[in-house]
């Protein structure tokens, strides 16, 4: 796949909903270490052997008395009836089970929402919250920091529609402690006009071609843009060893001593790059296509080398009141017909086998982008970036930033 980005995505784009993943990654890389001073969120780690509230897990569950679930997401994350302003999906689930859910659009940032809920899992109290969606590294912290609780697979048992491609994460072996809810890609996007007409498909071109020379933007993630890197470099951004981040790093400042790079951005590299100011920068395939759907000449490339696959998944956090009736959410979504309504709304990857022969009937368009229903060939270049722990996590981000802000 090269510049040639199909035009499903265009009437959901139209809708605004693809500012969810930037406005969360733009924030959480450039918040990077001032975050983690800030909060905390390097890693506490409690003691081996002491007896800390955080350790307290489970609540008595209510799930049975309480006919209720509290869900906190990402704004724009849901099916919506335009009519009405409600979710067809978790009405139908509620006159299914009978079990209400206050779906509270309040997880805007990762890092924010963190600082949100953080003061409470360490003191060990209930965040007032049954379940929530978390980006895979911010996963990878919860889990490292003791902050979320295993799942009752015996309440989900449609968790073998699970994609397989999906199942086997370093950050959450097994997948014990989280599941996802929808995926995307990150891969680079350029500007013709800015590159002579030339299309830009590599890292590598992007870090060292001339006439790209001073016209380069990466991104402010981390995640995405060292695990392009070190794709390049033809390292596994999910197994990847101190060394290897230092070759990518080293990389990426070679490139901006260079005069190659002009800056690092979260999603405000759009405009640039639709003005031609940007030649070509690392970008997020839902952006590449809102600004296709005013530019068509705009290219975007997934690598032949690998390209980033992120997800945002359900977590359970200690304490939560309504386990129970929470993997029983997840449970529904795990149909893939119910998923397939979500899908069709919101664009983004389906998480659930299944899902492309409901759309194929539902809305075939849809069912036949690659970006949002892969196929085993696009998925098996893809890749997620690690689990890293507390010290790799304080020690990266300080790295990475000295670049972005030097």
């Amino acid at each position: 796949m090269s510049d040639q980005v199909p035009s499903a995505f265009q009437a959901a784009l139209a809708r605004g909903l693809i500012s969810r993943r930037t406005a969360m990654a733009g924030v959480a890389g450039l918040a990077g270490i001032a975050g983690l001073a800030a909060c905390g969120s390097a890693g506490k780690t409690p003691t081996p052997g002491a007896t800390t509230k955080a350790r307290v897990k489970a609540a008595t569950d209510t799930s049975d008395t309480d006919k209720l679930v509290n869900w906190s997401n990402w704004p724009a994350y849901m099916d919506v009836n335009e009519k009405t302003k409600s979710h067809p999906t978790l009405d139908a689930f509620t006159k299914k089970t009978g079990i209400k859910v206050n779906y509270t659009e309040d997880y805007n940032d990762n890092e924010e929402f963190y600082a949100k809920v953080r003061p409470l899992l360490e003191a060990g109290s209930d965040t007032g919250r049954d379940m929530w969606v978390s980006t895979d590294w911010m996963v990878a912290r919860l889990i490292r920091q003791d902050y979320v609780q295993k799942f009752d697979l015996a309440n989900i048992p449609n968790h073998s529609n699970v994609d397989d491609s999906l199942l086997n994460v370093s950050f959450d072996k097994g997948r014990l402690y989280s599941l996802p809810w929808q995926s995307g890609f990150t891969g680079i996007a350029w500007n013709p006009k800015s590159t002579g007409g030339k299309k830009i498909e590599t890292i590598d071109q992007l870090l060292t071609d001339p006439i790209l020379k001073g016209k380069v933007t990466l991104l402010s993630e981390m995640h995405d843009t060292v695990g392009l890197v070190l794709l390049a470099l033809g390292k596994d951004p999910a197994s990847f060893t101190a060394a290897d981040f230092d070759a990518a790093i080293a990389e990426i400042q070679k490139a901006k001593d260079a005069g190659q790079i002009k800056g690092f951005t979260g999603n405000d590299y759009t405009k640039p790059l639709a003005s031609g100011d940007t030649a070509a920068c690392i970008a997020w395939a839902g952006d590449v296509v809102q600004l296709k759907a005013d530019n068509p000449s705009l290219g975007y490339a997934l690598p032949a080398q690998g390209f980033m696959l992120w997800s945002d998944n359900f977590v359970i956090p200690n304490l939560a009141k309504h386990k129970k009736n929470a993997e029983m959410v997840i449970n529904y979504y795990y149909d893939p017909a119910v998923m397939a309504e979500v899908v069709d709304y919101v664009n983004y990857i389906s998480p659930v086998k299944g899902t492309k022969e409901v759309l194929l009937k539902i809305d075939p368009p849809v069912a036949s982008n690659p970006l949002i229903i892969p196929s085993q060939d696009v998925l098996s270049r893809s890749h997620v970036f690690r689990g890293l722990t507390a010290a790799e996590e304080t020690d990266y981000n300080r790295k990475f930033q000295t670049i972005v802000t030097g």
